[in-house]
């Protein structure tokens, strides 16, 4: 198992933290811990019962709380799932296999039979989009439709962000919060009092979490060629870590029938999707 706090103090602080924020959770919700063979799994579940599943995986380095402000309106007409990352900051097991091997996908194909799931769509950002799209591309009848954000593994890691970004995590206070702006390049209508208090979660993780050092693989075209689900990938023009352009080109060429959304003003962290996402959901066939 993989250290994935600098002491059992930072784990309490951060998991304190994001009780609080789950605490706020905006509708009903159940918690689940499942067994997967990579330790437990937190999921956090909304929504009506007898709905269409959806199956959310957040970014890396976070926690099912980057949902909050969609799951009000995606829970009015799915069953959401919203799923800990094992070997991330949340309530899930700190098992971390090697992401270029299937692990992740075996660890999801246990979650759906712990969830008792045949079939769902999904959503995923940044790592979970990477999550999701191995996932959907090993079982894509399984996955109804798929929603990409930011993802990871389409695209390399841009040298620009190793270069300007990585470097100031490990410069205090002042240098996690400046490299956390420069990744999220939030609009100014995107910071909300919402908004500033996950940042301020997210900068409590980046003060007591190990963040992964594993490279992120980048898919092959007979993995994209793969998904042949209805789908939608966002992407922010302004992401400093994975170049929006060279996703925009990868999808189109191997993903024909996918939608992608380039939100010139945004960057990794994007802007509120929700009910974007949502029509997408909820429409027939791929179109919006």
């Amino acid at each position: 198992m993989a250290t994935l706090f600098r002491s059992e103090n930072a784990k309490t602080l951060v998991h304190a933290r994001y009780r609080s924020l789950l605490d706020n959770w905006p509708v009903p919700r159940r918690e689940l811990t499942l067994p997967t063979r990579y330790g437990h799994t937190f999921v956090i579940v909304c929504g009506p019962e007898n709905a269409p599943a959806l199956l959310l995986l957040h970014g890396g380095a976070t926690t099912s709380a980057m949902w909050g402000r969609s799951v009000r309106l995606w829970a009015e007409h799915f069953r959401v799932y919203a799923v800990d990352i094992i070997g991330e900051p949340g309530l899930s097991a700190p098992a971390r296999p090697s992401l270029r091997s299937d692990a992740y996908v075996r660890w999801l194909e246990d979650l759906w039979s712990a969830l008792g799931l045949s079939r769902a769509s999904m959503v995923g950002a940044s790592l979970g989009g990477l999550l999701a799209l191995q996932y959907a591309a090993e079982h894509p009848a399984r996955v109804k439709k798929l929603v990409l954000l930011a993802p990871a593994g389409i695209a390399p890691v841009r040298v620009g962000y190793l270069i300007s970004a990585v470097p100031l995590f490990f410069l205090g206070p002042h240098g996690r919060r400046k490299a956390l702006e420069l990744v999220m390049g939030l609009a100014p209508e995107e910071r909300t009092e919402e908004a500033k208090e996950f940042l301020s979660f997210f900068e409590l993780i980046l003060a007591h979490h190990v963040v992964r050092t594993q490279p992120i693989p980048v898919v092959s075209e007979s993995t994209l060629r793969k998904l042949t689900m209805p789908v939608l990938v966002v992407v922010g023009a302004r992401d400093i870590v994975f170049r929006a352009e060279t996703m925009r080109r990868r999808i189109a060429s191997f993903v024909p029938d996918a939608r992608t959304l380039v939100l010139e003003k945004a960057g990794h962290g994007l802007t509120d999707q929700t009910s974007t996402i949502d029509q997408f959901l909820l429409t027939n066939g791929t179109g919006m």
